[in-house]
């Protein structure tokens, strides 16, 4: 029995690890794809694009996990039941339950594994990846300007420096064209790129200001203080839930200041908590239908297209139950439902 469980579990590790590092690559490449702006709009250098990017690969893997191990349970136990295997393991007295024994250990260890992953890496490379981009967009990392050049810093935006020190600017001049029917130039000593709540500012000292608009202003300046770009409302400066480590999120749930967020909060803590287990039932569902058909002795030709429809049906009631939740209430009735559920399907899988 115990060669016969290492001889499944080697195929199922071999099927998952292979799906789970070609769904993850292709899923990150459609990552890149989609924030190639960073590289062509902000002057971005390639690894840290890449950096950047491959923060959410952690994110990817905690979405796709209970899938990739779906299939490759379906795979495996679909292939050894066509080769009969399983019929003779059948017939040597094993049953249903012993043959579905190297999936279900699988789904234990990915169920735990999976469960690590959301409670501390997701939230831990989200915050990064939120941090990262804000400052990859609007901080000083990507802002390069050139002595004795013009630079365009944003539409509308351009700064001539004569010196460049770091973050320190000498004899600058600015051209501020981003309002409609208003125009803004500015002469200033000395300068300095400052990055603050706001987004990249530039603090100018000595100057002189020459406005247009609704009213020509024209005067001199000891300070003056102005905003580079427009702070993106999807960056930093909104609730983002993913980024939230858990002990936080779990707090939240009496905090939250808008039932929005309530709700937010309260469906993110149903997926880092309640998707893990998910990896369970969905081996569980394929090992019951798969071996339960093949032991039937008929045709089990239709026993894959049962169980695919079976996990499409359990993951869609799972994702709107989770979307649906409104209280804590409702959080504890969805994991009541999944341990339910477990319970049937194993039973179903025990019968002789």
């Amino acid at each position: 029995m115990k060669i016969l469980n290492r001889y499944f579990l080697k195929q199922l590790v071999a099927v998952f690890i292979m799906l789970m590092m070609v769904l993850t690559g292709l899923a990150w490449m459609m990552q890149i794809m989609s924030m190639m702006k960073f590289l062509l709009n902000y002057g971005v250098n390639l690894s840290s694009f890449l950096g950047l990017t491959a923060l959410m690969i952690p994110f990817i893997m905690s979405i796709i996990i209970p899938f990739v191990l779906f299939i490759a349970i379906i795979f495996v136990y679909n292939k050894m039941i066509t080769d009969n295997e399983v019929t003779v393991m059948a017939a040597s007295g094993l049953s249903p339950k012993q043959i579905a024994k190297p999936a279900i250990g699988i789904a234990v260890v990915l169920t735990v594994l999976h469960l690590i992953l959301n409670l501390w890496i997701v939230p831990a490379t989200q915050s990064k990846f939120y941090d990262t981009q804000w400052n990859l967009r609007y901080g000083m990392a990507h802002m390069k300007l050139q002595e004795g050049a013009f630079t365009e810093l944003n539409s509308g935006l351009v700064v001539y420096v004569d010196k460049v020190s770091g973050h320190d600017l000498a004899q600058l001049m600015l051209s501020d064209k981003r309002a409609d029917n208003s125009w803004q130039t500015i002469f200033a000593e000395k300068g300095k790129l400052v990055s603050t709540v706001r987004g990249l500012s530039i603090v100018m000292l000595n100057g002189s200001l020459q406005a247009t608009g609704d009213a020509n202003v024209t005067g001199t300046f000891d300070t003056f203080d102005m905003d580079l770009n427009i702070v993106d409302k999807e960056g930093g400066s909104s609730f983002k839930v993913r980024r939230v480590p858990t002990s936080e999120l779990i707090k939240s749930i009496l905090d939250s200041p808008t039932e929005k967020q309530h709700k937010m909060v309260l469906t993110e803590l149903s997926n880092r908590l309640l998707m893990p287990i998910m990896n369970l039932i969905l081996a569980l569902l394929c090992a019951t239908v798969l071996l339960r058909s093949s032991l039937l002795r008929r045709r089990t030709s239709l026993a894959p297209a049962i169980a695919v429809a079976s996990m499409a049906a359990v993951m869609a009631a799972f994702m709107s139950g989770s979307n649906m939740i409104t209280s804590v209430t409702g959080l504890g009735l969805l994991a009541m439902g999944q341990i339910i559920l477990l319970i049937i399907i194993f039973i179903v899988l025990s019968k002789k």
